[in-house]
């Protein structure tokens, strides 16, 4: 893999702000729109990837210009990041990655844990700091009526269990809620957090499905999870580590674990959004409910320069929405599915 280049020019040093004062910090980058599960609520048939996948030479570099313009968090998504080929070689090429004020960057994959055992020795050993599996019940049946996959609850929790063996900290859980399918399993999760020594996010449902399942009552609010939890676990609500965190931390009130939840529709986090987003086939997404995608592969493949793309990055950026519209009249769903987005 190509050696990575020095910052050469004085764009670079201007750290990433949009026209609402935001300081975008964040990036997550889809390596894949390739899954090899089939959620019910993500996915409505057995279509499979949409849009083309770049060379994981090419990853790194659009992920390096945007670590030179102040990205400090690098999160690599899907589809499902453990199925690429060359994703131990991108990572440890990630992990040599320094910020604007010379820290390393700080390294993170999304992934439904398939895949996780064999591999979390291998990621971490290439540099990966923290983990992230999205698992959205705690008993067999229902994860696995929601996976479509046989045997896949018992195989995702080996790799929960092998990545803390392997000594990647945190390991975070995503648990998407939908009301009448699995909002029975949040006590469950809670206990789960305790036992398995993990951190525990639910997320509401947001319109990101293929199909057109999202409506409001389906959607699981903030209030109502803590308050269900509280009554079997009492909790207590912990301070955000930073303005831009997404997720609302409570621990137990003994001091022995931690949930968060992401409440993107009752509680919207827009106003201190950190990040953009960077697809499979090299767009910029500045919202995941953005209905313009701008190509920034097609520039680097046209031939620009790094200085000329990061001048790219800061045009796009600006533009970044103030905020979504989940619910409100005219509301559009975003030109892709979160699969095919990056999660």
């Amino acid at each position: 893999m190509a050696a990575l280049s020095p910052i050469a020019d004085s764009v670079a040093a201007s750290r990433l702000t949009d026209s609402h004062g935001r300081v975008i910090h964040d990036l997550r980058v889809s390596i894949t729109d390739r899954c090899n599960y089939k959620c019910v609520y993500c996915r409505t048939g057995e279509v499979g990837a949409q849009y083309p996948e770049l060379a994981i030479e090419e990853y790194l570099r659009l992920i390096q210009l945007f670590v030179t313009l102040g990205i400090t968090k690098v999160r690599l998504t899907g589809g499902e990041p453990l199925l690429r080929r060359g994703l131990i070689e991108l990572v440890q090429e990630l992990a040599r990655l320094r910020t604007m004020t010379g820290e390393r960057v700080d390294l993170a994959i999304t992934t439904n844990g398939h895949l996780l055992e064999s591999l979390a020795v291998p990621l971490r050993d290439a540099g990966l700091h923290r983990v992230t599996v999205s698992m959205d019940a705690v008993d067999a049946p229902t994860f696995e009526r929601i996976t479509r996959i046989p045997g896949s609850f018992d195989t995702v929790l080996r790799g929960v269990r092998a990545a803390r063996g392997a000594g990647i900290s945190p390991v975070k859980i995503n648990c998407v809620l939908l009301r009448g399918f699995n909002d029975d399993q949040i006590e469950g999760f809670a206990h789960f957090a305790r036992r398995e020594s993990v951190v525990v996010r639910f997320i509401e449902f947001m319109p990101l499905e293929e199909g057109r399942l999202w409506s409001p009552e389906i959607v699981v609010p903030l209030k109502e999870i803590v308050s269900r939890i509280s009554r079997v676990l009492p909790l207590v609500e912990l301070p955000a580590r930073e303005a831009s965190e997404t997720a609302r931390r409570y621990g137990f009130s003994d001091g022995s674990g931690e949930i968060g939840i992401i409440a993107p529709v009752t509680q919207a986090f827009c106003g201190a959004c950190s990040r953009v987003r960077l697809t499979s086939d090299g767009k910029i997404r500045t919202c995941l409910f953005s209905q313009v995608e701008h190509d920034l592969y097609g520039h680097m493949r046209a031939g620009e320069s790094d200085a000329e793309l990061r001048s790219y990055i800061h045009r796009i950026v600006q533009g970044k929405e103030a905020r979504h519209h989940i619910g409100e009249p005219g509301f559009l769903k975003p030109s892709r599915s979160m699969v095919h987005i990056g999660g």
